[in-house]
């Protein structure tokens, strides 16, 4: 749970990581950026901080902002009803991602899931983004990504998202950010 202090120090912050990568937004997608802690509050790396664009029945648009060693948790998109689950396209804009999908496991991964969790990070095939650079995910297949030292922007280009219905490999995980 954060705070609305906090809350309102991260899309600060987030604002400012974005204008460093030369990524303008508005003053109303600055207000609206969702930070996203997962449950685990602010002073830990579980957590993505979001600029969506436009999210409707077709598509959906949105920047991933990653401070240094920012991690999005393991999941998938399942389908739902008539929904055949969300496919993602992620183009890396600033910084570096370790990107993680079934496969055969890398070596020597860059990621590094926090002491405690580790049990729920299972997929370990590694794909390197560097800026220019994209990966596209099918709907409902796991995932997890981490950013590099001098975190990462990423836009992701998807089929409409409903987070909401996200499957975590953690059950401790929340989705929907709860600010007091």
């Amino acid at each position: 749970m954060l705070t609305k202090k906090q809350f309102k120090g991260l899309q600060k912050k987030a604002a400012g990581f974005l204008k460093k990568a030369k990524i303008t937004i508005t003053p109303e997608e600055a207000k609206n950026i969702e930070v996203v802690d997962h449950g685990f509050g602010a002073s830990q790396p579980i957590m993505v901080e979001i600029v969506v664009y436009e999210n409707n029945d077709i598509y959906c648009a949105k920047e991933l902002v990653m401070f240094p060693g920012q991690i999005a948790p393991q999941h998938r998109h399942p389908p739902v009803g008539r929904y055949k689950g969300k496919r993602e396209t992620f183009r890396c804009r600033h910084g570096e991602i370790y990107f993680y999908t079934p496969g055969k496991p890398s070596k020597n991964p860059k990621g590094k899931p926090p002491e405690g969790r580790k049990q729920y990070f299972t997929v370990w095939h590694e794909t390197i983004l560097k800026p220019g650079q994209q990966y596209t995910l099918q709907p409902d297949t796991w995932h997890w990504f981490q950013s590099g030292p001098q975190g990462a922007v990423v836009s992701e280009f998807s089929s409409n998202s409903i987070d909401e219905k996200d499957v975590f490999k953690d059950p401790d995980i929340k989705r929907i950010t709860e600010i007091k």
